[in-house]
């Protein structure tokens, strides 16, 4: 079983330091039990707080994070991120599964086939969620 799950490529994630934005690519991010994987444009020192916003779902998803390791990755960095409140990485992991929903719609939709965000709910529960780590 995989510790880090890959983020749909299209779901945007905002990532802020001391108010500075920083771009995350969120093809990048990887959720975990307890934090992100996140790539960035920044380079952050272990110990800095990040603010992390997932503007598409609703309610919007935010929360406060640490830096535990950051390193040079071609021309971007990979950060790991612990989440500061533990209630946050089962949030995170309820987002997860919202973006790979409308992902599935989104495709869906690619294919000619328009079907509504809860449809898109139900077909992919029953084709992907038992699939999902950490599922029992």
């Amino acid at each position: 079983m995989r510790h880090f799950i890959r983020h749909p490529v299209d779901i945007p994630i905002e990532v802020s330091a001391d108010e500075q934005s920083l771009h995350a690519l969120p093809h990048a991010c990887n959720v975990s039990v307890g934090g992100l994987a996140i790539q960035s444009d920044v380079e952050l020192k272990p110990g800095a707080i990040i603010d992390i916003r997932i503007p598409f779902v609703r309610p919007m998803f935010e929360t406060k994070a640490r830096v535990v390791w950051c390193h040079d990755h071609e021309q971007n960095f990979d950060l790991g991120v612990e989440f500061l409140d533990p209630e946050d990485a089962f949030r995170a992991r309820m987002v997860e599964q919202v973006c790979h929903i409308e992902k599935y719609k989104q495709d869906m939709h690619r294919e000619g086939r328009y079907i509504t965000p809860e449809e898109a709910a139900m077909e992919w529960i029953d084709k992907y969620a038992w699939r999902f780590p950490g599922n029992y």
